[in-house]
């Protein structure tokens, strides 16, 4: 099987070739992608008439496996597979577990990775599982497992394909590209989860690539805030499982990014994400996982300090946590017989 994604090339350019004379790849060099990238910007009216300004939710979930993730790898599992890599390997709360399992597969090439035990979604799980990778699951959490992750691939021909990996940071700036495209250059606030950093990273790098310069909000959960505390938080807790992450590996690059920019990082409660996190399934009809909704809850708590085009990115698709959707929902759930006058009553209850 073809890994380049040729058959649907006309209706959709995959990530790295739409940006290849950005990005370092040659043109010779094989391609491993799940079609990914140039994911929807949709206009939020009603956050939009709650904050007085114009804001668009980046929607990442449509990327191949549901977040972020696909773009910067992409670019790493096509570089390990053109450098003749065998396996490869992360931590992760999640997403990055999911999508480096995802894109192995399509390269044929190995993939493990630790996880800590009973902290990561079931629909992350799930995918993990179905693409064939070798889980490991750990006592322990996520700053643990990136530790481990490190010292085996200074020992081992392994290829490391968290966000350390700077292949990850290149592919996921494309998106900072994208949001100048459909923007016309004229975003000024760009607000966006923070947990082990590579994201808000890659945004700065390619505006900075393209002389753009929005302001950049990042938002951490208050249990997991080690760039707002200013030191490592040994045990960090959080409803938001893919920012769950107590020492990010890119944290000074993430200062860089808020100080260049002229941004901040802030924290914002469970309670703020949850809210969030409803709102925007109940309202404006976008279902995103509770890591994905800080970037709304922090704009909503902050507000948008003067800024007249916003972009909030949601990270991920909500499918990935079910569980937490089952626990929090504004929903009814209203049992019946099946007989017409007590389905009409509560079909037509509240109408």
């Amino acid at each position: 099987m073809s890994t380049d994604g040729a058959a649907l090339r006309s209706r959709h350019t995959p990530l790295i070739e739409r940006y290849r004379e950005r990005l370092p790849f040659a043109a010779e060099d094989p391609l491993v992608t799940l079609q990914e990238g140039s994911t929807p910007l949709v206009h939020a009216p009603v956050l939009s008439q709650m904050l007085e300004t114009s804001v668009y939710l980046k929607l990442e979930g449509a990327n191949p496996t549901g977040s972020f993730k696909d773009r910067g790898m992409t670019c790493a599992v096509s570089a390990a597979a053109r450098d003749g890599a065998k396996a490869v390997i992360c931590a992760s709360t999640g997403n990055t577990a999911a999508s480096a399992a995802a894109y192995a597969a399509r390269a044929g090439i190995t993939c493990a990775v630790i996880v800590p035990e009973g902290k990561i979604a079931q629909g992350k799980m799930a995918q993990t599982l179905m693409h064939g990778a070798r889980v490991i699951s750990l006592k322990g959490n996520f700053d643990q497992a990136l530790e481990l992750v490190r010292e085996l691939t200074d020992t081992h021909q392994i290829v490391l394909v968290n966000s350390i990996n700077e292949y990850r940071i290149e592919g996921q700036k494309t998106a900072a590209f994208e949001l100048d495209e459909d923007l016309g250059g004229e975003l000024e606030l760009l607000c966006i989860p923070v947990g082990n950093a590579g994201n808000i990273t890659s945004y700065w790098r390619g505006f900075k690539e393209l002389g753009a310069a929005p302001r950049l909000f990042g938002f951490q959960a208050e249990g997991a805030a080690p760039i707002v505390l200013g030191h490592v938080v040994e045990h960090p807790e959080t409803i938001a499982s893919a920012i769950r992450i107590g020492n990010p590996v890119r944290k000074e690059d993430a200062v860089n990014a808020m100080v260049e920019s002229r941004g901040a990082i802030r924290a914002v409660s469970d309670a703020e994400i949850l809210d969030a996190y409803r709102l925007l399934a109940s309202r404006e009809g976008m279902f995103c996982e509770p890591a994905s909704a800080a970037s709304v809850a922090g704009l909503l708590r902050y507000g948008a300090d003067g800024a007249s085009q916003v972009v909030c990115v949601l990270t991920g698709r909500g499918l990935k946590d079910p569980e937490t959707a089952i626990a929090n929902h504004d929903g009814v759930v209203i049992q019946c017989v099946a007989e017409r006058g007590p389905i009409e009553e509560a079909v037509l209850g509240e109408l």
